[in-house]
């Protein structure tokens, strides 16, 4: 008999594809999902892509009855369902520890007393804040910061006390957390109490911390998912991508199908249990250079647009050392940048977006959010 796995938060963008993957691995697949207007739009209606195998149960993760049914039979979960952007989280405070911790808490409630063999929980890049530096002196800096006058005055970079450039290094697990968001603080509550409770009652879990994951079915309509999305769906209804500071910040950039193998991974490998991933490629791109090559696939004479402006919450560098994944779930990435992008430009040919860059700029910009 298959091993029964659930997925809250399953019928969005990662956890669609962590369906297939686990489908096509021999699972059966249950998804708990409350279908969020900000993702899924109005009519709230099961995804097309969702595989007709997956069992689809919407409803609220807080909901202790609804959470009662979707664990019954199950041997396995992976824990998605959360709230997502590091904007809207320093203004929608409430709602982001409500779905984030609270959801967690009440899935840990019940997993107290029907307990699964493994439980993998989404956790986030955005935990670490600046990723791990390099002084001039050779020492390494896990606490780099940029202050708010260096950053009215477009000083972007990270630097020492004397002024000096810090060198952006790959960021290990092993750096600790600087929690620059409410969007962070609720991953890093998220990754820690899910942590703190299954060691408590034997539950093997595990914690992925997802970099910046791109791919078809992400909502173009949500002006606070990945950069990616939000520069196609400026690009779709022909406006010039905005790229906030001068668009030389680098990210680590992964296919979701890479992501949805590593989440696999993860639950089948005995050594995962009781330790954190990054999930990246490990590779580290400038949003100017993708903002450029999504255009560029998608046929675009558009070039991005420097705002010249920071978002609060927001950090410099960040990317993956991916080699604690590699050695312990036998995680490499296989999908190369440029064939991810070009999958993106064949999917994107087929859908509608409505841009709401601009409402979520002025939404910022109205709160002080903006520098």
């Amino acid at each position: 008999m298959a091993k029964q796995v659930l997925i809250t938060g399953g019928a969005g963008f990662i956890g669609s594809h962590l369906a297939d993957e686990l489908l096509a691995a021999g699972y059966a697949v249950r998804v708990l999902d409350n279908l969020s207007e900000q993702v899924h739009g109005r009519d709230k209606i099961r995804p097309d892509y969702l595989d007709p195998e997956v069992e689809l149960l919407v409803g609220d993760v807080r909901d202790m009855n609804m959470l009662r049914k979707c664990l019954c039979g199950v041997d396995a979960v992976f824990h998605f369902a959360a709230m997502v952007g590091v904007g809207q989280s320093m203004y929608q405070v409430r709602d982001y520890v409500d779905v984030n911790e609270t959801g967690t808490a009440a899935l840990l409630q019940k997993l107290t007393t029907n307990p699964v063999e493994r439980l993998i929980v989404a956790s986030s890049m955005s935990i670490y804040g600046e990723g791990l530096y390099l002084a001039p002196d050779g020492r390494l800096v896990e606490d780099a910061c940029r202050e708010g006058e260096a950053l009215r005055q477009g000083r972007w970079e990270c630097c020492d006390r004397d002024g000096a450039p810090l060198v952006p290094m790959p960021t290990p697990e092993s750096k600790r957390p600087c929690l620059a968001s409410v969007y962070a603080l609720s991953k890093y509550a998220q990754e820690r109490m899910c942590h703190m409770v299954g060691s408590s009652y034997g539950i093997q879990t595990v914690g992925l911390r997802f970099f910046n994951v791109y791919g078809t079915r992400q909502a173009l309509s949500n002006p606070y998912t990945g950069v990616l999305a939000i520069f196609a769906s400026r690009l779709l209804n022909g406006k010039s991508p905005m790229i906030f500071e001068d668009g030389r910040q680098r990210r680590d950039f992964v296919h979701v199908a890479d992501v949805a193998r590593a989440c696999r991974l993860a639950l089948e490998k005995p050594d995962a249990a009781g330790k954190v991933f990054n999930i990246g490629s490990g590779n580290s791109y400038s949003v100017r250079d993708l903002a450029e090559g999504l255009g560029a696939v998608l046929g675009s004479s558009l070039e991005p647009e420097i705002t010249g402006k920071c978002r609060v919450g927001d950090i410099r560098h960040c990317f993956a050392d991916t080699s604690l994944a590699r050695n312990v779930l036998g995680f490499k990435p296989q999908v190369e940048l440029s064939d991810g992008l070009a999958e993106l430009s064949d999917w994107l040919a087929g859908q509608q977006a409505v841009d709401k860059f601009d409402d979520m700029a002025k939404e910022l910009s109205g709160r002080g959010l903006t520098i």
